[in-house]
C-alpha cells in the first residue's frame, strides 16, 4: 500500500504540480492583444520600401464595385461612343426616383424645370446651360451620364454621391423634363388627344349671400 506523503514533501509536490499546470496553460493562451501589428502608415523593416501597408493585387476587386459592363457603369460602347438607350426598362417608379434624385442634386443649379436657374445661380454661381436648348436635348443618355458621373465644366462629378441606378433614373427624368417642355401633339396618344380638345367646364357662379343690411331693412329695432 502506498502511503500519503505528508508535511513539507506534499507541498513541494503540490506546488510542482501547480507550476506545471501554469505553465502549460500559459503555452495555450493567445495572446491577441499582443500579436505583431502595424498601426496605419508605421514604418516596416520587413519590406523593402519600407511600407506596412502593401499594395492590392493586381486585379482586386472590393466587394460589389465589378464594373464588367462600361454600358452600364460607363454610359460607353465597348468602341467608345456613348450609348444612346437606356440599359434597363424605363418605369414610374424609376420615374420617381429619377425626379427625387434630380430635387437633391441638381436642382440648386439647374433648377426645378432645368433651365439653368437654380438657387444658387441666382447667388452668382456660374449657370449650366439649360436642358431644354436643341443641342442639349440632342445629346444622348449616356453623355448624360458621364457628365454626372465625371462632371464637366464648373459642374463636379458626382460618382461618389450617386449610385450608378440612381444616375441613371436622374438621365430618364431628365428626359422626361425635356418632353415636357418640348412635347408635340404627335407625342399624345391618340386615345387621350380629344381630352386637349375639350373645353373645360367653367366653375359653377356661387350665389352672393345676403347682406346683414338687406336681412334687417324694414325691421323694427
Amino acid at each position: 500500500m502506498l502511503k500519503t506523503t505528508s508535511g513539507p514533501v506534499q507541498r513541494l509536490v503540490w506546488a510542482g504540480i501547480v507550476a506545471t499546470l501554469l505553465a502549460g496553460g500559459a503555452g495555450c493562451k493567445q495572446k491577441m492583444s499582443y500579436q505583431p501589428r502595424y498601426d496605419p502608415l508605421e514604418r516596416s523593416e520587413t519590406f523593402n520600401d519600407r511600407a506596412s501597408a502593401r499594395p492590392l493585387v493586381a486585379g482586386t476587386v472590393a466587394r460589389g464595385f465589378l464594373r464588367d459592363d462600361p454600358e452600364v457603369f460607363l454610359g460607353r460602347k465597348e468602341n467608345g461612343d456613348y450609348v444612346t438607350t437606356f440599359p434597363f426598362p424605363i418605369t414610374e417608379e424609376v420615374l420617381r426616383r429619377g425626379q427625387e434624385r434630380f430635387t437633391i442634386y441638381c436642382t440648386m443649379c439647374h433648377g426645378f424645370s432645368g433651365y439653368g436657374n437654380g438657387m444658387i445661380v441666382q447667388r452668382g454661381f456660374s449657370p449650366p446651360p439649360s436642358l431644354h436648348d436643341p443641342e442639349t436635348r440632342e445629346k444622348s443618355v449616356g453623355y448624360y451620364f458621364s457628365v454626372i458621373t465625371n462632371g464637366y465644366g464648373a459642374m463636379p462629378g458626382h460618382a461618389h454621391q450617386i449610385p450608378v441606378s440612381d444616375r441613371w433614373a436622374i438621365v430618364a427624368y431628365v428626359r422626361a423634363l425635356q418632353l415636357s417642355q418640348n412635347a408635340r401633339l404627335e407625342d399624345v396618344p391618340a386615345d387621350q388627344r380629344q381630352q386637349l380638345d375639350a373645353q373645360p367646364t367653367p366653375p359653377a357662379a356661387s350665389k352672393p349671400a345676403a347682406s346683414p343690411s338687406a336681412s334687417h331693412s324694414g325691421g323694427t329695432h
